[in-house]
């Protein structure tokens, strides 16, 4: 195991043991007062509480390796767990005929567990500022065809996150290096190439050599050395809920449900974006009277910029913005050549825009008025970037995908670089998160975006 994977389990356990010991305090505090001779049972509970904390999660198997730096289920587990002791606690005193205060428990536990995530979230924050600097990392040997280990080098690469670093390939026909990564030996070298590059995991990727029966003679090989073993599907993009592990007739079959892009869920989105919507359209009315007024104020012109888009299922609606540009900007368009690839038109140095309009792209101020479009449910507060009818006249297929669902004030483009990123990332995302969406996944987007629009990169 390496060093800093210890290191962090010790640290998540002191994390644990310090949540723990708050919340039980908190609640002790909050729900007597103060100490008297009546309550010594609750305090010997308060003290030993944090202990039984950890001993709880540790027997959730949240502190395994597997579960350190990238996914939810971390999290999850921590929440499963607290929800368990709570009935547990409560049954327990019910068949007992135990006197437990009832505001204690429904104090502690849930107070305990809240924070146990904070203080294991600002531990997730800090790996990946560490990992976004080259530490922490897991050494990875993957095992495939050439093209699919360069896709996933370039992966692990964009999104440092992941905490993988590929080291060496293993790939048929032994070519000199794969995506900047040294080729060190082909199917059947790969545990030698584990032990030359000092690696802690092999991720296999789909292909027809790597049947049942070399994967498993390969873990078998790996299990000796304790190096873990990482199968990746052919559907790389597909996550989260939609798969699941169920045996059948002996088989692992991976099932891969449909994404749910009508019912409940997305009515419940419709509620939560449009509720959102506006409150913080009131919250902020203030200010964008005052940014309205500062756009007239610095070129002439009207306050808000009206642009025809394409929504989902390709209805038209117009977005409102507020004007970044001079007067007569988009006969400008064809003097000027884009700096991006694609369908999309991008000049990063844009001599249309006006001084204010280049602070309020930077910061995404600009957008803000389409919290309109979202009441009127044009809009999603998170979804693919709305696009113009010309761009859209020129997508494939595939990218068609991205207007099964409302386009949104902000999405994955806007937390993963902005304007910086090419024409195939932008799609990827957008078709990432057409395949996985959920409200939770919507709620970790907009937490981001404070950050990433308050750094102002990759906004032009």
């Amino acid at each position: 195991m390496p060093t800093w994977v210890r290191s962090y389990r010790l640290r998540a356990v002191i994390a644990d043991l310090c949540g723990a010991a708050i919340g039980s305090s908190a609640a002790f505090h909050i729900r007597f007062g103060g100490f008297n001779g009546h309550d010594l049972p609750y305090l010997l509970v308060s003290a030993a509480l944090p202990l039984v904390w950890v001993c709880s999660v540790a027997l959730s198997r949240a502190y395994e390796p597997r579960m350190i730096g990238i996914g939810s289920e971390e999290f999850r587990r921590i929440a499963r767990c607290g929800l368990a002791l709570t009935a547990a606690t409560a049954i327990g005193s019910y068949l007992t005929k135990t006197d437990v205060a009832r505001g204690y428990v429904v104090l502690s536990l849930p107070l305990v567990t809240t924070l146990t995530l904070i203080f294991r979230y600002g531990l997730r924050r800090a790996l990946h500022r560490r990992r976004a600097r080259g530490a922490c990392m897991r050494r990875v040997v993957a095992v495939g065809h050439a093209a699919s280990v360069a896709e996933l080098v370039e992966l692990f690469r964009r999104e440092r996150y992941h905490g993988m670093d590929v080291v060496a390939a293993c790939v048929p026909g032994r070519p000199g290096r794969v995506a900047q990564v040294p080729v060190a030996g082909g199917f059947g070298d790969v545990p030698l190439v584990v032990e030359q590059y000092r690696a802690d995991t092999v991720a296999v990727l789909a292909c027809q050599e790597m049947d049942g029966l070399a994967l498993r003679r390969l873990a078998w090989q790996l299990e000796r050395t304790h190096t873990e073993l990482v199968v990746a599907p052919a559907l790389m993009e597909v996550a989260g809920p939609r798969t699941t592990i169920r045996p059948a007739a002996g088989l692992p079959l991976l099932h891969v449900e449909h994404p749910e892009l009508a019912g409940v869920r997305q009515l419940v989105k419709n509620v939560f974006d449009r509720v959102l919507a506006a409150g913080l359209l009131v919250l902020l009315a203030p200010a964008l009277a005052g940014l309205a007024i500062a756009v007239r104020a610095t070129s002439p012109g009207p306050a808000f910029f009206r642009q025809t888009r394409v929504g989902r299922d390709g209805r038209l609606f117009t977005i409102v913005k507020f004007r970044t540009m001079r007067r007569g900007s988009e006969r400008q368009k064809i003097t000027l050549v884009s700096d991006g690839d694609g369908v999309l038109f991008k000049v990063r140095n844009d001599p249309r825009v006006t001084p204010l309009g280049t602070f309020l792209r930077r910061h995404s101020l600009d957008e803000l008025p389409q919290l309109i479009n979202v009441l009127k449910g044009d809009m999603s507060l998170v979804g693919p970037r709305p696009p113009l009818p010309e761009e859209v006249a020129r997508y494939g297929d595939d990218v068609r995908r991205r207007l099964l669902v409302r386009p949104g004030l902000t999405g994955l483009w806007q937390v993963s670089g902005r304007s910086d990123l090419s024409w195939e990332e932008s799609v990827r995302l957008d078709l990432r998160y057409v395949e996985n969406w959920s409200l939770t996944l919507d709620l970790q987007i907009l937490w981001k975006t404070w950050s990433a629009v308050a750094r102002g990169q990759g906004a032009y």
